[in-house]
């Protein structure tokens, strides 16, 4: 009996939520709650921030009647921030402003148990966080697994696709507060009339969220869009064309934030064409921008072949320039040296620039972690990084996002946790990462009240490891860029395209030969590990004391090298490619489990992804220690599960895909 009642009460989960659940609607978002509670504003005037804070709590919230007002509890709060306080009669949620209101009633709605031991207190660590759409004109996504661009270029301004306001709301409940719409590898075209009239249409529904736009710019474009002879940032036409652009922009969008720039880096063009640095480039545009209050946000992304390790350049060419910089430039740095690697050292520029301020920028969308096929929750990996970079020491983040125009928004259903987490760290860096994962959780893929704590708490464990799980069975223990050529899906760590810069190239970052493997960063080698504070740079450059997970990110170490565990640097290598295969094993039994408490449609789609991510696991796995047993020329552990393909036939697995698309299941049978 008890077997049947288990079954019968499983059922009724399901069908309450195949009733209510829908792939559109973006997550951790409350729809159709039927609130019913009373909400006061207090102000004369209500401003359209206002109105939709009172709104989504008079549409979601149940509990006791709420307050709104700019006098509360606290004496003063920081801009933007927010008090949640309650009595025996109402709850009171008091804001600095508007905005700050806002943020408080998205709070509540998170956590219905706000203010209710004491008075819970918010306010953003950063004055920006925003996001990075990498999206093309022509509707693709540089390195984007979610579909098509959101925005629709064809159509506005005349259609507002209602998914808009639903971006906007999304973002505004977690804090974000800018956006980027178009990719660093910029079309001059988004800064014609035609184009910025469109760009308007789209900050007017971002603007009652508390959302400002910017756009990523062509640093040539006065010659594209003009014919001006250059573009060189000391000359004075040049100089007259971005003034008149930027009074252009704002006659069109009062609060536009600023602009992008990806110079000088990937073929784009700079300021060094002219043989200008890259503060003369970014403080032009800083200058036009500078009456109206909007920043410039410099990309440090540069790779010029000044310097045999790649991984130095952005120091090399960024760090004499301190204190060259234009109060309103921001210089936006990559969070590693490499390029959003699945676990690289902190980029060495991060503290190195006092008198500049600096932006990290992280990658949400998953170039480099499986598309949308794996799940990699990247909370982790962006707290590892503040426990290098102190939070104070930055001005903003930004996250490349991993949003498109799919159903679910962002291609896997689990994808948009990311989007989540980097909204709720970008607000508050010391949240952890199980906090996180535990809020969107609860609010996006299980009832936690119905779900049994066993079941929920391997979920959580599931999401906690998933990116350590991939460095596992991708690049352990330091290794890095061992992807496929172009559109970085699957393993080619014996890639070699003629022609291609040797630093495109996975040899040149693996080394392996048959004394060792990994990149020697040490004093004998780069000396990388001398652009890091002196206490770090001397645990790095010792191959004994460097952390093991940097291990061949900074050393060329023997195969027979001792590790910590006592195996040779050999087994270590093969217990790590195995133990990422086991972990994601054990996530399609957490799934199965869980099964009952989850959408079956999300239950579906998720099951065929886990499916994919294991197979491409042993794929990386058995690519990887049979490449690199030819170097080291000792035996595979017994416990290591065989491979079921040779080297030869591995190396044949080329994809037909493109940088705007992950692999299907379907595609990657008939590949491999």
């Amino acid at each position: 009996m008890n077997q049947y009642r288990t079954l019968f009460l499983s059922l009724l989960i399901m069908l309450s939520l195949s009733a209510t659940a829908d792939q559109s609607h973006i997550s951790w978002l409350p729809y159709g709650k039927e609130g019913k509670a009373s909400v006061t504003v207090e102000q004369k005037t209500i401003s359209p921030t206002l109105s939709i804070a009172s709104r989504e709590l008079r549409d979601n919230w149940k509990g006791q009647p709420v307050r709104l007002t700019k006098e509360g509890v606290a004496k003063k709060l920081p801009r933007n921030g927010y008090a949640i306080s309650r009595t025996d009669d109402e709850i009171v949620i008091q804001g600095s402003d508007d905005l700050g209101i806002l943020y408080g009633a998205y709070a509540l709605l998170r956590n219905p148990q706000s203010g209710k031991d004491s008075c819970l207190y918010g306010s953003p660590a950063y004055g920006l966080r925003i996001l990075n759409h990498w999206d093309n004109l022509d509707g693709t996504i540089e390195r984007g697994y979610a579909g098509h661009s959101l925005w629709k270029w064809d159509e506005l301004p005349k259609t507002i696709s209602p998914r808009y306001e639903e971006y906007a709301r999304a973002n505004a409940a977690i804090g974000i507060n800018g956006t980027v719409l178009n990719n660093v590898n910029a079309s001059p075209r988004i800064l014609s009339h035609d184009y910025l009239v469109k760009v308007a249409a789209l900050a007017d529904i971002f603007r009652p969220y508390g959302i400002k736009v910017y756009l990523s710019v062509n640093f040539a474009s006065p010659m594209a869009l003009d014919s001006l002879p250059t573009a060189d940032p000391l000359d004075r036409r040049v100089n007259k064309w971005w003034k008149d652009k930027a009074k252009e922009i704002y006659g069109l969008i009062p609060d536009f934030g600023g602009f992008l720039v990806k110079a000088n880096s990937e073929g784009q063009p700079g300021p060094m064409d002219f043989n200008r640095t890259h503060a003369d480039g970014a403080n032009m545009l800083a200058k036009a921008l500078r009456p109206y209050g909007g920043i410039v946000m410099w990309r440090a992304f540069v790779y010029s072949p000044a310097d045999a390790d790649r991984a130095k350049q952005a120091y090399l060419e960024f760090q004499p320039l301190d204190g060259k910089f234009d109060s309103n430039v921001v210089i936006q740095i990559k969070n590693g040296p490499i390029d959003f690697q699945p676990r690289e050292p902190y980029s060495p520029l991060f503290g190195a620039m006092p008198k500049t301020g600096q932006m990290v920028e992280f990658q949400v969308t998953q170039e480099y972690l499986g598309h949308a096929n794996h799940l990699a929750f990247l909370a982790p990996m962006w707290s590892e990084f503040f426990e290098y970079v102190r939070p104070e020491s930055l001005k903003a983040v930004a996250g490349v996002a991993n949003i498109g125009d799919d159903k679910n928004w962002t291609g896997n259903p689990l994808a948009q946790a990311n989007w989540y987490a980097f909204g709720r760290l970008a607000w508050n860096p010391d949240l952890s990462p199980s906090r996180i994962a535990d809020e969107w959780l609860a609010l996006s893929l299980v009832d936690k009240q119905r779900t049994p704590d066993d079941i929920y708490q391997s979920l959580a464990d599931m999401f906690l490891t998933s990116r350590e799980a991939v460095v596992d069975y991708m690049m352990p223990l330091g290794l890095h860029h061992l992807f496929a050529f172009g559109h970085h899906y699957g393993p080619e760590p014996w890639c070699d395209i003629e022609g291609a810069r040797p630093d495109w190239l996975p040899v040149y970052y693996h080394r392996a030969d048959t004394v060792g493997i990994g990149f020697d960063r040490s004093p004998t080698g780069s000396n990388a590990t001398g652009q890091y504070p002196e206490s770090m740079r001397k645990q790095l450059a010792d191959i004994n004391t460097c952390p093991e997970e940097f291990l061949l990110w900074f050393h060329h170490a023997p195969w027979t090298h001792t590790m910590k565990s006592g195996r040779s640097l050999w087994d270590e290598l093969c217990h790590a490619y195995q133990r990422g295969v086991d972990k994601v094993a054990t996530y399609q039994d957490v799934w199965k489990n869980a099964r009952p408490y989850i959408d079956p449609e999300i239950y579906a789609d998720v099951a065929i992804r886990l499916d994919t991510q294991l197979r491409d696991a042993k794929w990386w796995r058995d690519a990887c220690l049979q490449y690199f047993r030819q170097y080291s020329r000792m035996p595979v552990p017994d416990s290591i599960e065989a491979p079921s393909h040779t080297l030869e036939e591995l190396m044949k697995i080329k994809l037909p895909i493109s940088n705007y698309e992950s692999p299907s299941p379907e595609l990657l049978n008939e590949t491999r």
